[in-house]
């Protein structure tokens, strides 16, 4: 018993640099954060065996998106994955600050899955959905380059990114207001997508009074964008499982990942080519004996029949440019 106490060591193992550097406290802060994801990951992966119609499409984004999350918030917690930046502001405070890079990779991971879930309830196109994810991602990268620009242009970085969020913000609550309510679901995606850009509003100014400005040493901004990132990227996630509950999955056209692409109905093995209009090809006429002579040229059956190019057929007697039309029996139609 003497060996099981309370330790966090990680910053002795990984030793931390730079004058503005994560502290023990932070490091066991972001550890908790760290279990939280995990928790929320495992969870959310053992719902999906069982879920709502067999439908797991919003299980798989944000299952991934909690794994990302807590391998991101392991890297922090550790005291690795980040570099040290001369600082522009209040160098009085602190001439150097630590970049934990490991949060952005979240953020490029964390950020366009949930668009593509707001998309997906939103019934928008995917030129739309795709649109926004670069939005996001010039967002974010944006910020990384403000954080590893050591002087004042660091603020036309941040300044680029936050013009991203904006469209990005107007986007994901106005611009799909119309589809969202064609579906019956204006109410629901109206307060996911409120809850979302609450949460985004805050990180431009997380991100000025840590990284940017220097305000806040590097175990308040952790503390700051550990907050952030659970009440985002868990609430939404489990938010949309709980929503879902109550959508018409038919109606939103999300049917797709309970029998995969392939129909479990038909009985052939690529039930894609039987498409309306490809079905079976036309089928070609082949001669037989007749019981009249005469040329039948080209190999169709007009004139006085007989022995054609084709062989002998068996249409015989005047063809359909003739008095009459033939039928099966080789008869003549007058």
């Amino acid at each position: 018993m003497d060996g099981i106490y309370a330790r966090n060591n990680a910053l002795q193992v990984n030793p931390q640099a730079g004058e503005a550097h994560l502290t023990r406290g932070g490091s066991s802060w972001l550890w908790a954060v760290m279990t939280l994801f995990t928790v929320a990951f495992l969870a959310y992966y053992l719902m999906s065996f069982r879920p709502r119609n067999g439908e797991k499409i919003f299980h798989y984004i944000f299952t991934i998106t909690l794994l990302v999350a807590a391998i991101s918030y392991f890297s922090m917690a550790s005291g690795i994955a980040y570099s040290v930046i001369p600082t522009h502001l209040n160098v009085a405070s602190a001439a150097t600050y630590q970049v934990f890079f490991a949060k952005y990779i979240l953020w490029v991971v964390a950020f366009p899955a949930i668009i593509v879930a707001l998309g997906l309830v939103s019934g928008v196109s995917w030129a739309t959905i795709f649109f926004n994810i670069f939005l996001s991602w010039v967002w974010i990268i944006s910020y990384l380059c403000s954080a590893y620009t050591s002087t004042r242009y660091k603020w036309g970085f941040y300044a680029f990114g936050t013009v991203a969020y904006l469209i990005l913000a107007f986007q994901t609550m106005w611009g799909s207001r119309s589809s969202a309510s064609r579906l019956d679901i204006g109410r629901d995606h109206t307060s996911l997508s409120s809850y979302v850009n609450l949460f985004w509003f805050l990180y431009p100014i997380a991100f000025a009074v840590s990284e940017g400005g220097n305000v806040i040493g590097v175990t308040g901004s952790m503390i700051f964008f550990g907050i952030l990132d659970l009440f985002l990227i868990c609430g939404v996630a489990f938010a949309f499982l709980f929503l879902s509950r109550r959508w018409d999955y038919g109606r939103m056209n999300l049917h797709f990942t309970q029998y995969g692409r392939v129909n479990s109905t038909g009985g052939s093995l690529h039930p894609e080519k039987h498409a309306v209009g490809s079905s079976v090809p036309a089928s070609t006429t082949t001669a037989a004996p007749a019981a009249h002579g005469g040329v039948n040229p080209a190999g169709t059956y007009g004139n006085v029949g007989g022995t054609g190019t084709h062989g002998v057929g068996t249409h015989g007697g005047v063809g359909t440019t003739g008095a009459g039309t033939y039928n099966q029996a080789g008869a003549v139609n007058v």
